[in-house]
């Protein structure tokens, strides 16, 4: 009997269509889209954990959470929040806007690129898989210090460590992606002095990524034999040097500060221009500034170590000091951006407003716990807490919602509601500010971290409350975004190619863009660094009148 091929009586079955497509997928938009909607995912997760902190703290010697217990879900939160949300969904925003910004049809390794996601999927299912190992999850903090370490019973460390060896591949082969891409697929015309500044902010970002990973796995394997093998690296007792972990720990640490905030630095100097409707000012300086950034962080790891006795305080001290200087220069350049420019206070504006804000606020508490005398005073209190989330957490979620509202017209060809986007960054940044302005008070009380219980006479219990009422706030703002994702996604497009106006070639192309990104081919013929499409300054050829190699980036 033959079987009829009509594939309206034989339809496909629905999970080897989309389903399939999206899981066999090599586009570098779908990989993007796939590393914001996971790293949304494992927020999630990870801010569930922090709400449950908040709860423990809320009261005086509260008894939600054991003790062990609590370490378990800090331990896990810190390492979710840096490793499976912070950096990874920058390389979302990253694999899906950058082959666009540069006029390229796609990432160089498109099959690496996959296994980048599917390796961090993987990494991050390990990591929260380790609450059900035996002995329970890690209960050593996200810096994993030794001999801590290495005496906690149970598989729980082991799961940690393994989590992050994977996610270090992923983020590895990821970075080198980015970098063979931006460095070879240019679209003609696009020099190293015309390229994007969020393509620049990439560009650092993987660098740093190539360099100081390696440091992080060596550190990881060294601890895996002490605790698997019987060496004793980190051991004192044995002959070992506890100090050494930590050195290793933030000779990758502290650079990974500046990892995560560089695509934040790149998405902001994206945001401003256009709603300010002149071009970026002190394009060049922007970029120097991002090399010296690079380059001194390098040597400034041990600022976190100062009350260890074994740092020279004024070398460290000094450096920590310098870093201020170029990452001083972007604030300048933003604010002198704005300065007579027809600003338009669109959600993606105002949360580029709110960057500015808190990371100022977090980077000069941070010039504070530079000087050895004050950070002797603050270190390992909620003074060192509230610095470390200004900036790494709470900048860093402004920048990305600045992003959101600023290409969710180019990646889905709608808009998202911009009366919720503004009345949810006003709770956002009330929110933030409620959370962890009383943080540095606390600190400044000597309220240490990782801590589960206090005693009730300390002066600490209203402090406290009003925190847990801030975390939970923000929890409400990034609520009312998802909501109004949902509400957009749910609404016709109607966004047109360029409804900013902006200023790179990403909006040159529909939205949103076709598989191969660009029908025609982008040529860049203005002389300034900052081009500007709404004055000629970018041709689109037929890609028949101008054959053009993409593996090399030419013409």
């Amino acid at each position: 009997m033959a079987v009829r091929a009509d594939t309206a009586e034989y339809p496909v079955p629905w999970w080897r269509g989309k389903v399939a497509s999206w899981i066999t997928t090599v586009d570098h938009k779908r990989i993007g889209i796939l590393y914001l909607v996971t790293c949304l995912l494992f927020f999630g997760a990870g801010g569930v954990l922090a709400l449950l902190m908040r709860s423990q703290l809320a009261q005086a010697d509260e008894h939600f959470l054991t003790r062990n217990s609590y370490n378990e879900v800090m331990t896990i939160h810190g390492t979710a929040m840096i490793f499976l949300v912070v950096v990874p969904i920058l390389a979302g925003f990253g694999n899906f806007m950058v082959p666009l910004m540069i006029g390229a049809r796609d990432v160089a390794f498109p099959r690496l690129n996959a296994l980048s996601y599917w390796l961090f999927l993987f990494g991050g299912v390990t990591l929260f898989a380790s609450f059900f190992s035996s002995g329970g999850a890690a209960a050593t903090g996200w810096t994993i210090y030794a001999p801590l370490s290495e005496q906690q019973p149970g598989s729980g460390v082991d799961f940690l460590i393994l989590a992050l060896h994977i996610l270090s591949i992923s983020s590895l082969v990821g970075a080198i992606n980015f970098v063979v891409t931006i460095h070879r697929l240019r679209a003609p015309g696009m020099t190293w002095m015309r390229v994007p500044l969020f393509v620049w902010s990439i560009e650092v970002y993987a660098i740093l990524l190539i360099v100081v990973l390696p440091a992080l796995s060596v550190g990881l394997t060294l601890l895996l034999l002490d605790r698997q093998v019987g060496t004793h690296f980190f051991d004192p007792a044995e002959g070992g040097n506890a100090v050494l972990w930590q050195h290793v720990f933030w000779f990758f640490g502290h650079p990974e500060v500046y990892i995560v905030i560089f695509p934040g630095f790149g998405i902001i100097s994206e945001v401003i221009p256009v709603f300010s409707r002149k071009p970026i000012f002190g394009y060049r300086s922007m970029v120097f500034a991002f090399f010296a950034i690079f380059s001194l962080s390098f040597g400034v790891w041990a600022h976190h170590m100062f009350t260890t006795g074994q740092i020279y305080l004024p070398w460290f001290s000094l450096m920590s000091f310098l870093i201020a200087v170029p990452t001083g220069i972007k604030v300048w350049n933003w604010l002198a951006t704005m300065w007579r420019g027809s600003i338009v206070f669109t959600a993606a504006m105002l949360n580029a407003l709110g960057f500015i804000l808190v990371f100022v606020i977090g980077g000069i508490t941070g010039v504070f716990v530079a000087s050895p005398p004050i950070d002797f005073a603050v270190n390992d209190t909620y003074y060192v807490v509230a610095h470390f989330h200004y900036v790494m957490a709470m900048a860093l979620l402004f920048a990305l919602l600045a992003g959101a509202f600023f290409w969710f017209p180019k990646m889905t060809g709608r808009f998202l509601d911009e009366r919720l986007g503004k009345i949810g960054f006003w709770v956002l940044l009330v929110a933030v500010n409620l959370t962890f302005f009383p943080m540095f008070i606390l600190g400044l009380r000597g309220m240490p971290r990782r801590i589960a219980r206090y005693q009730p006479d300390l002066g600490w219990n209203g402090l406290n409350y009003l925190s847990t009422v801030g975390g939970f706030l923000v929890a409400a703002a990034l609520a009312l975004f998802i909501f109004n994702v949902w509400r957009s996604l749910r609404s016709p497009r109607t966004a047109g190619d360029d409804p900013w106006e902006g200023n790179s070639l990403e909006w040159v192309t529909t939205s949103p863009p076709p598989h191969h990104n660009f029908h025609q081919i982008p040529q860049i013929i203005s002389e300034r660094p900052a081009f500007d499409l709404r004055r000629g300054a970018v041709q689109v050829a037929p890609s028949g009148d101008q054959p053009y190699d993409y593996r090399r980036g030419q013409a």
